[in-house]
């Protein structure tokens, strides 16, 4: 069967692709391998638990164009989820307490920077010593916690530029969950026409200029004139008989090179739905300020060193985040082990006995998203290559093979679904040009 595109991949980025394509006429065919649409979108609304909770993308960051521009298309309404940042170090809650000593002076010298190096290196050059310690380890925690990306590869520029485009101002949280934007797009494609299956793991691709063949597991053969490559770039990074890997006949070079040139980080979620709040009782109150309830985000460095709670909603969910290389020595850990560590990681930030905890906990989920063969980490970040390598990714090869994902996404906003969306969006306007 002959259908004039086909899509690999049914995240945000290919079905805002999906469904821009489909939308102007054309015949889509929507290739996925799990059970369930949406990629890195993975909301989860349980009768008992977790109401409208998120396992993957969780935040709207800032005011972004293309996502909110969808939720008024789609009539999908969303809530502030704006929060204080705290800190609990050396035995101690820190409110609001996010300024990091040198900061200024770091920034200057990332912007006389004129060769790209990673940022690791680029600290040991200009912050050595014991002086600038507390500098290092802080910012190796925000690029592998916040970026997910491993410091000793990520790049200085892309960092400088992220770190004087950030919104912090602005946080919000889409109402159902994120999964209700990857139902619209669902829907309007299929409205127009368009097909999704699901359960399909395409193996390999037979191509040549103006003709596809993608080949599932099971043998089965879709057709079309072009075809747009949707998938997380961990899987693109797959290795030839891993998983999810796909092999080109003929091969595409350097597109193929230009992959593995690209950073794609690691992360473990982790969310806890308790008997009680716990974290706003009398005896955290007086450990942590009557302020307590404003806490929107705790940073520390405990196993599992990053927490979160629903604020502004009233809640009895905490959720745990571990990123970056750290998270990376984790991919084979059994989710009992990570489960354990996150309790711990509680335990001693607000002096509760382990066992104690364990008897207040009554679900968990934890979501290892580097062991997930079908993303296989987290989301992009920039190397020094990256650059290079993404313009060339965003060259379609003959006008026959598309790449499209958060990872190709050019703006400030790195890493999240904004970036895939837009991606999805500008790579159909390409096709259709």
């Amino acid at each position: 069967m002959k259908n004039n595109i086909l899509i690999i991949g049914a995240g945000a980025a290919g079905l805002m692709a999906a469904r821009t394509l489909s939308n102007a006429g054309k015949q889509v065919t929507v290739l996925e391998a799990r059970n369930r649409m949406g990629g890195r979108i993975h909301s989860i609304s349980d009768a008992s638990f977790f109401t409208n909770t998120e396992l993957g993308a969780e935040f709207i960051h800032g005011n972004l164009p293309v996502t909110l521009q969808l939720l008024k298309e789609a009539k999908i309404s969303y809530r502030s989820a704006n929060a204080e940042m705290w800190r609990y170090e050396k035995g101690e809650f820190n409110e609001n307490s996010m300024i990091i000593e040198d900061w200024d002076l770091l920034i200057k010298r990332l912007n006389e920077l004129d060769q790209d190096t990673n940022i690791y290196d680029f600290l040991q050059k200009e912050f050595p010593g014991g002086k600038y310690e507390e500098l290092r380890s802080t910012v190796w925690a925000y690029v592998s916690g916040y970026d997910t990306a491993d410091p000793r590869d990520a790049s200085a520029f892309a960092l400088r530029n992220e770190w004087q485009h950030e919104q912090e101002d602005a946080q919000h949280r889409i109402d159902g969950g994120y999964c209700s934007i990857i139902n619209y797009l669902a829907n309007e494609c299929k409205g127009k026409g368009g097909q999704i299956f699901l359960n399909a793991v395409v193996k390999e691709i037979q191509w040549q200029s103006g003709n596809v063949k993608a080949i599932t597991e099971d043998g089965t053969t879709y057709e079309a004139e072009q075809l747009l490559i949707a998938m997380p770039l961990g899987v693109l990074q797959a290795l030839e008989g891993e998983t999810g890997a796909i092999t080109f006949k003929p091969q595409i070079p350097a597109h193929t090179k230009a992959i593995q040139q690209m950073g794609f980080g690691a992360v473990i979620k982790l969310l806890y739905e308790f008997d009680t709040a716990f974290w706003l009782d009398d005896k955290a109150r007086k450990m942590a300020g009557k302020n307590i309830g404003k806490m929107g985000y705790l940073f520390s460095d405990e196993e599992i060193p990053t927490w979160w709670t629903q604020i502004p909603d009233h809640s009895i969910v905490l959720t745990g985040w571990i990123g970056g290389p750290a998270a990376a020595d984790k991919t084979n850990m059994p989710d009992t082990e990570v489960l354990e560590q996150g309790l711990q990681s509680l335990a001693n930030i607000f002096k509760i006995d382990l066992e104690e905890l364990k008897v207040k906990l009554i679900a968990y989920r934890i979501m290892n998203w580097t062991a997930d063969l079908f993303t296989r980490g987290s989301y992009a970040y920039d190397t020094v290559e990256a650059p290079e390598a993404r313009k060339i990714l965003n060259t379609p090869v003959e006008d026959t093979l598309f790449f499209t994902g958060e990872y190709l996404y050019e703006g400030t906003e790195m890493g999240t679904v904004e970036a895939a969306l837009t991606s999805g969006l500008e790579v159909a306007k390409r096709i259709l040009k």
